[in-house]
């Protein structure tokens, strides 16, 4: 690549960069205020909530079994809204997020749904801690961590990139980081919004594929759709939007990893985040 295209690729990167929210996380000497944000420990929830179940199979389960969801954490909404240039997410309230970390599922099946559920409380006064399920193993229960934010660049990974040029990925790499992006090549980055940092594949068109009901994964499953809905499964994938992406968690002597070095992604149709409708979330997981 000459210095010419070189110039013309990271022109066309910044004209498609998105701003992400980057988490990280820390352990605080006291303890986290009500409704704080947070990465593990209990969450402030409303009264009369409901702590979200699934019933699945685990490695060498032959048969489904219920558990509680374990919680990841929380974002006091206020905390972010100065960094949400776009205005995507609401300005005030929480959002909580839960995943089955037994189960573990990877998103790819109608029937993962309910393994992980997104939360919106609204009026983060009414809220206070939940009392943990009997059932949900300590192991399950993430350690209390306070988080930071900061406001980061976003670009597609290098296999989603559409661009009437040819280019390595060497060149996508070196004109993405004098824009000022790292690829997380380990699953460590955990934010809000942005590009997702994929591991494997694209997974737009995924989401709306096992949320209409159809299996992903294989040419035999894929070759099951209708050729009449294919055609429109691929064009509302655009519709998916990145919410949040989880990387390894890690804090003294604790680590949560999904799978190796992957990621977990909660993905949102864009009319649902205009709506505040976060019920119909779509988690994927990815790893290498």
């Amino acid at each position: 690549m000459n210095e010419t295209q070189k110039e013309e690729l990271t022109k066309k990167l910044f004209e498609i960069a998105k701003k992400e929210i980057g988490i990280t996380y820390r352990k605080n000497d006291a303890p986290l205020p009500n409704a704080g944000s947070k990465i593990g420990g209990m969450p402030d929830v409303p009264q009369g909530f409901v702590w979200p179940w699934f019933s699945g199979k685990a490695y060498g389960e032959e048969e489904n079994v219920s558990r509680p969801l374990s919680f990841l954490g929380q974002i006091n909404l206020r905390d972010v809204a100065h960094l949400d240039e776009e205005g995507l997410l609401p300005k005030t309230g929480i959002l909580s997020f839960f995943y089955e970390l037994e189960t573990m599922t990877w998103g790819f099946t109608p029937e993962d749904k309910g393994s992980a559920r997104v939360f919106y409380f609204p009026t983060e006064e009414e809220l206070s801690a939940a009392e943990c399920p009997a059932d949900l193993d300590e192991s399950l229960i993430l350690p209390e961590l306070a988080l930071d934010y900061q406001s980061q660049i976003s670009l597609p990974d290098y296999g989603c990139f559409e661009a009437d040029m040819a280019f390595e990925y060497e060149d996508y790499e070196t004109c993405s980081t004098e824009c000022g992006y790292t690829y997380d090549g380990w699953g460590e980055r955990t934010k809000l919004l942005g590009y997702p940092d994929v591991i494997q594949n694209p997974m737009e068109e995924e989401c709306e594929r096992v949320t209409r009901g159809y299996r992903c994964g294989s040419p035999e499953d894929y070759a099951k759709i209708p050729e009449a809905e294919k055609a429109d499964i691929k064009e509302k994938a655009s519709n998916w939007t990145l919410l949040f992406q989880m990387g390894t968690i890690s804090a003294e002597d604790y680590e949560l990893m999904f799978g190796d070095c992957g990621h977990i992604y909660f993905w949102i149709k864009k009319s649902d985040l205009v709506n505040r409708n976060f019920e119909e979330a779509w988690l994927i997981l990815q790893c290498g």
